[in-house]
């Protein structure tokens, strides 16, 4: 197969696959990880914030937040100046998960470019964020 819609849907479920049997052991899921590194860099983020940096819809947003906090890695609580927004906070819990989710996901990263030279890794990085660029334009 060499459909390059394909080959990118095959590899983003390997990796997920990848980094759920490393994660799953510390509490989370692949789907809650892209919310968990937003909040390691700045805990006390809005939904809306979340929803604008990690660009997904705020439906899917508000699904996983409230597994988050049924699973004692987020709460919520009121803003203080605006009654309809709420601000996400990580949990002790997540906080101390954090170093083990980032090795989780660096072996996983490392075993994928393992068969790739630190040059072809770069440019296959490179190649992506291009992609990535020209699919958001």
């Amino acid at each position: 197969m060499d459909s390059a819609g394909y080959l990118v849907n095959h590899i983003a479920r390997l990796f997920a696959d990848g980094l759920r049997r490393r994660v799953e052991p510390l509490g989370i899921v692949p789907g809650q990880f892209p919310a968990l590194l937003e909040l390691w860099i700045e805990d006390g983020q809005t939904q809306k914030q979340l929803v604008e940096k990690l660009d997904i819809e705020q439906a899917t947003l508000a699904y996983t937040l409230g597994r988050m906090e049924r699973d004692g890695l987020i709460t919520r609580e009121e803003h203080p100046d605006d009654r309809r927004s709420r601000i996400v906070y990580l949990t002790d819990t997540a906080k101390a998960i954090r170093d083990d989710a980032y090795a989780a996901a660096h072996e996983t990263n490392t075993i994928a470019m393992s068969t790739l030279s630190k040059s072809e890794q770069k440019q296959f990085v490179d190649f992506m964020q291009r992609i990535i660029k020209v699919m958001r334009d």
